[in-house]
């Protein structure tokens, strides 16, 4: 039996998704063209090869049970210096993704764990590259603004070269989207 490194997000759908990985190659970023665009629900996690099964059972109970919401990036945000990462801040869906990070890492699920920051949705720009380039990126998409409606989540591996490469989408169980209400997003994902 092997193991094989497995992450859960959301991705950022064209023309956002393309346009901020060529940023993020711009800024010095090298892992840019690996990583698509997301915001993660699960960071890499390592299983074992012959549990995949068991973990696409697990997320698409987790995408049954959820309902599309309102997703929404607005200006930019940083870990430095706790890590060296500057983000494009949620700042709609916030709530949603939250819910559903826990219910990805469910203690009775197949992929439970614990992290080791507490969970902060976001769309990383530039990581662990020089601070004038951090700096850069923080001030170049200082204005930066994208919306959609979230409908599901993707299951990705990540390759011996270091790729991430989707496995299987999960939509969510219903694809109506609800009415933006100008209120926060707490409730638009519930289960039945």
């Amino acid at each position: 039996m092997g193991t094989v490194t497995i992450g859960v997000s959301i991705a950022v759908p064209e023309p956002h998704g393309s346009r901020l990985q060529q940023l993020r190659a711009g800024f010095g970023d090298a892992a840019a063209h690996g990583i698509p665009t997301h915001v993660t629900l699960l960071p890499p996690t390592e299983v074992g090869d012959t549990d995949l099964a068991a973990v696409e059972t697990h997320l698409g109970e987790v995408a049954a049970a959820a309902r599309p919401f309102p997703m929404r990036l607005s200006g930019t945000g940083t870990f430095r210096p706790l890590t060296p990462v500057v983000f494009v801040q949620v700042v709609e869906g916030g709530a949603a993704c939250t819910w559903l990070q826990k219910q990805v890492r469910s203690a009775s699920g197949p992929m439970a764990r614990e992290l080791q920051f507490p969970y902060h949705p976001h769309v990383t720009v530039a990581h662990g590259i020089d601070e004038a380039a951090m700096d850069r990126a923080y001030q170049e998409l200082a204005d930066y603004e994208a919306r959609w409606a979230c409908t599901g989540f993707a299951l990705y591996e990540q390759g011996a070269d270091g790729v991430w490469r989707k496995l299987r989408d999960f939509p969510f169980g219903s694809l109506v989207v609800p009415p933006q209400t100008g209120r926060a997003d707490l409730g638009s994902v519930s289960a039945h």
